[in-house]
């Protein structure tokens, strides 16, 4: 069903989004379980999902949505079910942020901090990807959150400065089958171990941000911080060998500082660094420190 087809009221449902910090993934979860009865094919619902959160003041991820829809249809399906529509991640301890705020560098401080350093305006996304994933391992990237392909690294030679988006951890597989049954180029079945976490946010500046992310760099390795092309910064952790607990309280941490949850799922899209946003920005990398990949 199209939504001009759909009573006013769920039109209405529609045009409700809150904004960034109001509540986005509860909306999407209650949304999507009522406007369920009216489509067949979920595709259609998980598009409609998306134009409405599209200026929410935040980014969306496909995945968050298919999650929503998953989730909702499973509790229409079995009420009885009590599971949850995402992990039970902590609140933002503001106070706890503002501490560290306080004591860490701002934004220009922190690219200063950099280990590596370029003095041209050349893009770097190839010999960065090439230090982030060593040999030839399969990875998922692509030029918007509804388009990924999955090909080997040196398929992508040449093509990674011109995406949005890449999946932070090598694919087991070029194909997989989603949670909600649908084969595709991206999803957890053919997404193989993590190998970065990353720490990325939907509130606060820049300065705020880059302390964050060094005070995170006291637990974890950091190992680079991408400019979003936009509002945020993304900071990529080195997390491969690492127990699933010890990752998970390292993230819980990272959310009770403001991180986004959205990026806790192993298949989840990220900002290709170095490459380009839909609106021409340039997602530039403003701290890279290769050595901490060999800290763990």
């Amino acid at each position: 069903m199209r939504n001009k087809e759909l009573p006013l009221w769920a039109k209405n449902q529609l045009a409700s989004c809150p904004r960034a910090g109001k509540g986005v993934h509860h909306w999407l979860f209650v949304t999507a379980l009522k406007l369920h009865p009216y489509f067949q094919d979920k595709a259609e619902l998980e598009r409609l999902l998306d134009e409405a959160t599209a200026n929410c003041g935040r980014e969306v991820t496909a995945t968050e949505i298919e999650n929503a829809v998953r989730d909702s249809l499973r509790l229409i399906e079995n009420p009885t079910d009590q599971t949850k529509p995402s992990p039970s991640w902590p609140t933002r301890n503001e106070e706890q942020i503002q501490a560290v705020v306080r004591d860490g560098p701002e934004f220009a401080e922190l690219a200063v901090m950099s280990p590596v350093q370029w003095n041209d305006d050349a893009r770097h996304t190839e010999e960065i990807i090439d230090v982030l994933f060593p040999g030839n391992p399969l990875l998922c990237g692509g030029p918007k959150q509804t388009y990924s392909l999955t090909r080997t690294r040196e398929e992508w030679r040449g093509f990674l400065e011109k995406q949005q988006f890449i999946v932070p951890s090598p694919m087991s597989a070029t194909h997989g089958t989603t949670q909600s049954g649908k084969r595709s180029m991206r999803s957890l079945g053919n997404t193989g171990p993590r190998r970065f976490l990353v720490v990325e946010f939907d509130k606060g500046i820049f300065d705020e941000h880059a302390a964050v992310l060094k005070h995170l760099a006291k637990y974890a390795p950091l190992v680079m911080v991408v400019h979003s092309g936009n509002k945020s910064l993304h900071g990529w952790f080195y997390a491969a060998g690492q127990p699933d607990e010890k990752v998970e309280k390292f993230f819980c941490y990272a959310v009770s500082l403001g991180a986004d949850p959205a990026t806790w799922t192993r298949c989840q899209l990220v900002r290709m660094p170095d490459g380009q946003r839909a609106s021409g920005s340039r997602q530039r990398v403003i701290y890279f420190n290769p050595k901490g990949i060999s800290l763990q």
